[in-house]
């Protein structure tokens, strides 16, 4: 016996209704007739937070080569992590880009510009913490008013974008450690000899 006809649960659609819709317009594969975002603004910002992304991975991979000093290793090693999880970020929004129909943009013309957070060289550990602290800290804004803007319009989006934001929070709150560790410790001072 097939099963057709109305849906016995109220805001559900019947099978055969959900298998028409599902043929219709199959060519925008992810995108169906219930997405209800406005596409290109969630493009637009997916490709900011991908310059964004790729912006943190540079600037933390130049801190973690240039990083001198007697606490630089454990401040370099938490570089090079964070460095290595905004790469993942990226790869996960251009991923979802291509979901979603559009072209990830890796143009590195124009990449500073379309990124929340700035590229800073710095020249010692407390101001690249310092640096990729702000960094961070731009970061968790832009998701949060991201997510917002999405509200219930694209829920897929939406997980991503938190789960980014989970792990940008975790780095601030290392970099914020780190800085109160790295700013307690008094600089050591050449003895005239």
């Amino acid at each position: 016996m097939k099963h057709e006809g109305k849906s016995k649960t109220p805001g559900m659609s019947d099978i055969a209704t959900l298998r028409q819709r599902a043929r219709e317009h199959v060519e925008k594969g992810a995108i169906t007739s219930s997405y209800a975002a406005d596409r290109e603004t969630v493009l637009r910002l997916l490709n900011e937070a991908l310059a964004t992304e790729l912006v943190c991975t540079l600037r933390y991979r130049r801190h973690f080569y240039m990083a001198e000093g007697v606490q630089a290793e454990a401040v370099k090693r938490e570089f090079l992590e964070h460095a290595q999880e905004e790469q993942e970020h990226a790869d996960l929004l251009a991923q979802r880009i291509v979901q979603l129909d559009g072209m990830p943009n890796f143009d590195p013309h124009g990449l500073a510009e379309r990124s929340h957070a700035e590229y800073v060289e710095c020249s010692t550990l407390d101001e690249m913490i310092r640096e990729n602290l702000v960094a961070e800290r731009v970061a968790i804004e832009s998701y949060k008013e991201m997510i917002g803007y999405l509200g219930h319009d694209d829920p897929t989006t939406k997980r991503l974008l938190e789960s980014i934001l989970a792990k940008e929070e975790e780095h601030a709150e290392d970099l914020s450690s780190m800085l109160r560790v790295v700013a307690a410790r008094p600089a050591l001072k050449a003895v005239p000899g």
